[in-house]
C-alpha cells in the first residue's frame, strides 16, 4: 500500500469515527450553549438509541440478564435498518422532551455541580438498567445489506461501503440542523439565547418552548448517532459512557454552542484517533486529551466559540 493510499485510508477512518462524535456533540453543544445545562446523561440517550435500533432492526438471541431469566430467549422486531433510522430519533426526541421537562428544567438555576451529579446519576441508572435486562454481553449490530461490502475508490483502494454512508448521513443531518438554527425564527431565538438568555427574556420572548425543542433535537441526534454508531462497534451497556467523554472534548475544542465548531472538533478528534491508531495505538486515547489541552490553552473558548456576553 502506497503512502498516499495509507493517508487517504487514515483520513476516511478519521472522518467516519469523527462523524459519530459530531452527531452526539452537536446535541451536547446546543443544549450546553443555549440552556447552560451540563447534560452528562447525553451518552445514555446514545445508549438508548443503539439498543432501540438493534431491537427494531434485528432479532437477537439473549443468553444473559433478566430478559433471559424471564424466558425471552429472542427479542427484536426484525424490521430492518431504515425503519430503525426513522423510528429511533422520534422515540428519543420524545424522551428528550421528558428529560427537559422533568429533569433539566428544575435544575437550570442550580450550580453546575448539581447538574453534573443529577445527570451522571441518571446515566448510571440507565446503563445499569440495560445491564440488568440484557446482561453484560456484547451484540453485533449488522450493517444494512444495501450498504454492506467493499467499494473501490481512487487512491484509497478498497474500503467498506458503510463507512461512506456514515459520513454522508452525518453531513446531511448536520446541514439540516445548521439550516434550522441559522435560518429559522426558532434558530434565531436559540442563537440569541446562546449569547444572552437573560436579554431574550427581557425582550418578552418566552423561551421555554424553544428550550424544550432544543433538548428534543439534541436527544434525537444522539439517538441517530446510536443507530449509526451501533453498526460500527460492539453493542453493550458501556457504550454510552465510552462515547460521552470524546463528545464533550469535541464540544470544548470546537466551542460551546457552535455547530461548525462541533464539526471541526469532531473531525480533529477523529483524525487524531485514526492517525495515532495507525502509528502508535497505545497513545491514541492520550492523544485526544493532549489535543484538547493544547487548543484550550491557546483559545479557551474553543476554535469557533465566542466570548461570553458580559453581565
Amino acid at each position: 500500500m502506497s503512502i498516499v493510499s495509507q493517508l487517504a485510508t487514515v483520513l476516511l477512518n478519521g472522518l467516519q469515527q469523527g462523524a459519530i462524535y459530531v452527531l452526539v456533540a452537536i446535541g451536547l453543544s446546543i443544549i450546553l450553549g443555549t440552556l447552560k445545562f451540563v447534560n452528562f446523561a447525553h451518552g445514555a440517550l446514545y445508549l438508548l438509541g443503539t439498543y432501540l435500533g438493534l431491537l427494531i432492526t434485528l432479532n437477537i438471541n439473549i443468553s444473559d440478564g433478566k430478559l433471559a431469566e424471564w424466558g425471552f430467549g429472542q427479542v427484536g422486531l426484525g424490521w430492518g435498518f431504515l425503519p430503525a433510522l426513522i423510528i429511533v430519533p422520534i422515540v428519543v426526541f420524545g424522551v428528550g422532551l421528558l428529560m427537559e421537562r422533568f429533569v433539566a428544567r428544575p435544575f437550570y438555576d442550580r450550580p453546575d455541580t448539581d447538574q453534573i451529579l443529577l445527570t451522571f446519576g441518571l446515566a448510571i441508572v440507565v446503563q445499569e438498567t440495560f445491564k440488568i435486562l440484557f446482561g453484560g454481553q456484547s451484540y453485533n449490530f449488522a450493517r444494512p445489506g444495501w450498504a454492506s461490502g467493499p467499494i473501490a475508490l481512487p487512491l484509497v483502494g478498497t474500503i467498506g461501503k458503510w463507512r461512506l454512508y456514515v459520513i454522508v448521513i452525518t453531513a446531511v443531518l448536520v446541514a439540516l440542523v445548521y439550516l434550522l438554527i441559522e435560518y429559522t425564527d426558532f434558530g434565531l431565538v436559540v442563537r440569541a439565547g446562546t449569547r444572552d438568555a437573560e436579554m431574550v427574556r427581557l425582550l418578552g420572548v418566552k423561551i421555554t418552548r424553544p428550550y424544550l425543542m432544543v433538548f428534543g433535537v439534541g436527544a434525537a441526534l444522539a439517538g441517530i448517532a446510536g443507530v449509526v454508531g451501533g453498526t460500527l462497534y460492539a453493542v453493550n451497556p458501556n457504550i454510552g459512557m465510552e462515547v460521552l467523554v470524546p463528545s464533550f472534548l469535541v464540544v470544548v475544542i470546537g466551542g460551546v454552542g457552535s455547530i461548525r465548531g462541533a464539526v471541526v472538533g469532531g473531525v480533529l478528534i477523529g483524525l487524531t484517533l485514526s492517525s495515532l491508531v495507525a502509528v502508535a495505538p497505545q497513545w491514541s486515547q492520550v492523544g485526544i486529551y493532549v489535543l484538547a489541552a493544547i487548543i484550550l490553552l491557546a483559545r479557551p473558548q474553543g476554535l469557533l466559540g465566542s466570548e461570553e456576553v458580559a453581565p
